[in-house]
């Protein structure tokens, strides 16, 4: 099966060779240098899974997760020099999966595509079809949906795998550690704050519908579901 990734960033020698790493492990990568370019290549075509820098010309790149998340739930991996927490922080609250800072190394680039690839549509997860359903929440694995009182919450692919782990484990607590190692699996990069900002994520998008709390956060050693 084709994988299509679109790599969305001005600098032309940093494009080709992201290009280049996904080219050798049998993607088909396509370029665009601007957010109006990937915008208009978004609008024309599907791909499965988006590498977006954030100071690129046109359309911003937070600007551009704001319009894919109107639309799409494809996998958004953001690769920018910026470094600071209040960046990845925000960035990860628009929408985006997963966050590299610049300089980056082929072989993390690599591992954070195949990790979100495999949580996306095209790795659907090893579930037996068996409905996970909590106070007016259901999750259903096989078809990757979130309904609560009947209305769908979208999540991200992460969004989703966080949730469906937890669920599956409901009496016990995780630390963000183990929830990054367990659900990334990719091996652990350091940046904790990550799950934090994907459990708000998620938290948020079930408070639209209902204002029970799903997820508990227990102080000093990490998560669990909230099931009283």
């Amino acid at each position: 099966m084709e994988v299509k990734i679109l790599v969305v960033e001005d600098d032309e020698d940093i494009n080709l060779i992201i290009r280049r790493y996904l080219e050798k492990e049998k993607y088909t990568a396509f370029g665009a240098f601007s957010g109006t370019e990937a915008k208009l290549l978004l609008s024309m075509d599907t791909f499965d899974l988006i590498i977006l820098d954030l100071m690129i010309p046109g359309i911003t790149g937070e600007e551009l997760i704001a319009h894919i998340r109107e639309h799409s739930t494809v996998p958004v991996l953001v690769i920018s020099a910026r470094s600071s927490l209040e960046d990845k922080v925000r960035i990860l609250k628009a929408g985006a999966d997963d966050y590299m800072t610049k300089p980056f190394e082929r072989e993390e680039v690599l591992a954070r595509v195949e990790a979100l690839l495999r949580r996306s549509r095209l790795s659907p997860p090893n579930a037996a079809g068996t409905d996970y359903i909590l106070k007016q929440l259901i999750l259903k694995p096989s078809s990757r949906e979130v309904l609560v009182k009947g209305n769908p919450v979208v999540l991200t692919a992460y969004e989703f795998d966080i949730l469906y782990f937890l669920l599956k484990h409901p009496d016990l607590v995780y630390s963000k550690e183990q929830l990054y190692s367990e659900v990334w699996n990719a091996g652990y990069y350091g940046e904790d704050n990550t799950i934090n900002v994907h459990i708000s994520n998620i938290r948020k998008k079930i408070k639209e519908f209902d204002d029970d709390s799903y997820i508990k956060t227990v102080w000093g050693i990490g998560f669990k579901i909230d099931n009283k």
